[in-house]
């Protein structure tokens, strides 16, 4: 049987990693810039991770949402701690788009409304939902159609109030910071418009922190740097560190019933320890912190590179514009200096999400490898 080919993909079967380097099968090491889509939070095959999934494992792997799991009592306080949203509760799930998904259903469960305000450049998954709300047509099929949403230009002011004024919205979905799109941000005073304008026509704000959650931007969630709360947060990624695990943060103006949401793996035993393994390293590693110190580093050095443009992000959630195609970065980047990048967002654009453990070292070998990697290109003729 045949693998169903939609992925492209680099020639490169990693099969090993340890903290921010992956091997390949020939023994190669390559220095992680991408973490996997955002995933690799706390490092691969921290040891902690793999201390915490081995016990459960040989304890109870999995059982179902039928019964208590006291793994999920306990994530949910030790994430309450550092989160920043005591008074939510939380629902678990598997993936960022299921979390969107749920995220969506709830707020119309909750207005009794069907209209949604979404943003240009959104990307918030492939299930019929999220790609409702998500602006890429390429990935719709006919059977996606009929959702009600309105797009606005993300940080156009204009439309944001004349979209309000003409629509009742059940909600407002809107990434902390697009990772799809080649990370673009949020002008802090249109989030706190959004926020202000979703409270005054009883349409809920629902934050999409799947990649760019878990101290990513420095911040716990990216979105609370504009000193504003989300009526629902959503979350994956790097909740897991590699593990499927996705979350809902619900406001307690929000009800709950039997059998208004539900989920087979969401939440299992497995899930939980993986997903507490993550936030006890993010606390005791102080990779927040970390993340934003480095982060603001390597972001001055891209900025000082010859033929690197628009440096913009936050954390370690960083994008640029480079002067030649940025496939062919990437490629030269794996091929002559053993550094894995991502694209998104445009054909020039490159993006960098590192494991939170990278330090300043690692950002500087970076950023020589990629003023290195310029340099040659430009020299030699960029190909595609």
């Amino acid at each position: 049987m045949k693998l169903f080919d939609v992925y492209p993909r680099f020639d490169v079967p990693l099969v090993r990693g340890k903290d921010v380097h992956v091997w390949d099968a020939a023994g190669r090491r390559y220095l992680d810039c991408y973490g996997g889509h955002a995933v690799i939070s706390i490092g691969h095959a921290h040891p902690r991770f793999v201390r915490r999934i081995g016990e459960q494992l040989e304890q109870l792997p999995f059982y179902s949402n039928a019964f208590p799991n006291g793994l999920q009592e306990e994530y949910a306080a030790r994430l309450e701690a550092i989160c920043g949203y005591p008074d939510h509760r939380i629902f678990f799930c598997n993936s960022g788009a299921e979390a969107n998904e749920n995220a969506l259903k709830l707020a119309s469960f909750h207005t009794g409304r069907r209209s949604v305000l979404a943003f240009t450049g959104a990307f918030h998954g492939r299930t019929s939902g999220a790609i409702a709300v998500t602006d890429n047509p390429a990935i719709a099929a006919p059977y996606n159609a009929g959702h009600e949403v309105v797009f606005v230009r993300l940080n156009d002011f204009e439309a944001l109030e004349a979209a309000f004024a003409s629509h009742d919205f059940a909600a407002a979905i809107i990434e902390g910071i697009q990772g799809v799109a080649g990370i673009r941000e949020v002008e802090a005073e249109f989030m706190r418009r959004l926020r202000s304008l979703a409270s005054a026509h009883g349409a809920l704000l629902i934050l999409d922190e799947v990649q760019s959650g878990f101290g990513r931007s420095g911040w716990f969630f990216a979105h609370q740097e504009f000193g504003i709360d989300a009526d629902i947060v959503t979350m994956a990624k790097g909740m897991g560190n590699g593990f499927p695990v996705a979350g809902v943060l619900i406001a307690p103006s929000i009800a709950a019933s039997h059998g208004m949401l539900g989920t087979t793996f969401g939440g299992g035993q497995l899930a939980c320890a993986a997903a507490l393994s993550v936030v006890e390293v993010l606390d005791a590693e102080s990779l927040q912190a970390s993340a934003a110190e480095v982060g603001a580093a390597l972001m001055a050095e891209l900025a000082s590179i010859d033929g690197v443009s628009q440096v913009r992000g936050r954390g370690l959630m960083i994008g640029f514009d480079a002067a030649v195609p940025a496939a062919a970065l990437r490629a030269a980047l794996i091929r002559d200096h053993a550094i894995l990048t991502g694209g998104g967002g445009g054909p020039a654009t490159v993006r960098l999400l590192p494991p939170l453990t990278f330090t300043r070292a690692h950002a500087a070998e970076l950023a020589a490898a990629i003023a290195a990697a310029l340099h040659t290109m430009n020299t030699q003729g960029a190909t595609e």
